[in-house]
């Protein structure tokens, strides 16, 4: 597409970068409603003019699944939204989601040429808005079938990578059926990400479109157990299976206190919160006890989803306690801004040791060590070294413990010929397959903890290479 904005570079770079309208925190943190309210029509215009349309943009290169950044805000310049969102579709069948969680501003809008004087453009705001556009004006069609082809492909997993996996193979043509776990479809995006950040029925809508491309979900099945990895080789008579069962295993601190009533893994928290709606309790009978004062332990986005669920449902204290500073601080910078903003008190430089209890057993406080940062471990992050003597007690009555994650170990323990690695993830190739033949895995599990973008680029790999296995391309002639 050539050029689509009318304005000299120095006149796009005077425009200033848009913000999107959001809920003022002093609501937000009484309900369960999305934060951000993203762009209007005039703001979205306004910030894709700011595009310096760039002969190499780089933007594309530092996107994970290579969306033609520039083509899309050249159609959102021409007020072609659902042609700018077709065309990330391409590359992204999830758009409405990653315009929601992905974390732009270490990947495409990090390399953002107009960034390197001025704020980067908005391209996850862009995204999200010509996502919404064409779901708001019912404009979704789904692309093109291909030519169908016997061979059938089972991805066990609806997660991020799992769903991608799945549109890719059957845009390709083939027979996909997704294997399902849980009684609702969307893995971490379901339980693990609050409504406050990706609404359900955005996740509904874009987990239908899958769908609609022929894709079966099967749910109540656990690989593994209702049926192996074997037996869906030899009596499913699938050809090839990707694995993208996630990370929900969770990690504890192993530190005295641990099991008292009221600490929480950050995986069970928000799970009883967003699959379990104990949110909309009593509407839904799934309560969850919430302290006055409730401590998230951890620096991650799930540790900032956790904390600010845990504000909404009444903590009037709620801590954020992290054994580094704000610069080693993996969360998103807008999920920190945003916990600011919610009144959560961040605790940094600060590692729990004790989580002492009452009489019956329940948390009454947690005993903390103050730190300071030494030289780089094997992250490249700062060590957290404990200064001498520096204990101190907060008051507590919850404790959630997000500290990481690791693969749930059913599969692994029930496929032959299944290599894996540290914490059970699986190990795999470049292309994202296994030890086993025709077996492939990605996301979470083969990653140990990763973000959406970076599953769903697991998925079109694995995709890829599925393809070109069972339809290698002909060996030219010799003669």
């Amino acid at each position: 597409m050539s050029a689509a904005n009318p304005l000299k570079p120095s006149e796009r770079m005077k425009i200033p970068r848009q913000a999107p309208f959001e809920q003022a925190a002093d609501e937000r943190v009484r309900n369960f409603l999305e934060v951000s309210q993203g762009f209007t029509e005039d703001r979205a215009l306004s910030e894709a003019m700011r595009c310096l349309e760039c002969k190499n943009p780089v933007c594309t290169e530092g996107c994970p699944v290579s969306v033609d950044i520039r083509g899309f805000l050249q159609r959102v310049m021409a007020k072609d939204y659902v042609g700018a969102v077709r065309l990330i579709r391409e590359t992204n069948y999830l758009p409405a989601i990653c315009g929601r969680v992905c974390p732009q501003e270490e990947q495409c809008e990090a390399v953002c040429t107009m960034g390197k004087k001025h704020p980067p453009l908005a391209i996850g705001k862009l995204e999200r808005f010509v996502a919404d556009y064409e779901l708001d004006h019912d404009l979704f069609m789904p692309p093109a079938p291909a030519k169908k082809l016997e061979d059938k492909g089972a991805v066990v997993g609806s997660g991020p990578a799992g769903l991608t996996c799945a549109a890719e193979l059957a845009r390709l043509g083939y027979q996909v059926t997704v294997f399902e776990a849980l009684h609702a479809a969307g893995g971490v995006l379901r339980y693990g990400i609050p409504e406050f950040r990706l609404p359900r029925r955005i996740l509904d809508i874009e987990i239908e479109r899958v769908k609609a491309l022929g894709v079966e979900i099967m749910t109540n099945f656990l690989v593994g157990r209702t049926a192996t990895i074997d037996e869906l080789f030899e009596e499913w008579a699938f050809r090839a299976i990707f694995i993208a069962t996630g990370a929900g295993t969770p990690a504890f601190m192993g530190i005295p206190g641990e099991s008292l009533s009221g600490v929480y893994s950050a995986n069970e928290f928000l799970t009883r919160i967003n699959l379990m709606k104990a949110y909309r309790f009593p509407d839904y009978d799934t309560p969850i006890a919430i302290g006055r004062e409730v401590a998230v332990v951890g620096g991650g986005n799930t540790a900032m989803d956790a904390v600010r669920t845990a504000r909404r449902l009444g903590a009037e204290k709620a801590y954020l306690v992290y054994r580094r500073s704000r610069e080693e601080m993996p969360a998103r910078v807008e999920e920190v801004h945003h916990a600011e903003e919610e009144g959560i008190d961040f605790r940094l430089l600060t590692n729990p040791v004790e989580i002492m209890g009452d009489s019956h057993h329940r948390v009454a406080g947690m005993v903390c060590q103050r730190m300071e940062l030494g030289e780089p471990d094997e992250s490249g992050r700062r060590r957290p070294v404990a200064v001498p003597g520096s204990e101190f007690t907060l008051p507590l009555q919850t404790v959630i413990m997000a500290v990481g994650q690791s693969p749930n170990p059913i599969i692994q323990s029930t496929t032959r010929g299944l290599r894996t690695g540290k914490r059970g993830v699986v190990v795999v190739d470049d292309n994202q397959s296994t030890s086993r033949p025709g077996v492939y895995a990605g996301g979470d599990v083969a990653r140990g903890g990763a973000t959406v973008i970076l599953a769903m680029r697991d998925g079109r790999r694995a995709a890829a290479e599925i393809h070109r296995q069972l339809r290698p391309a002909p060996t030219p002639s010799t003669q």
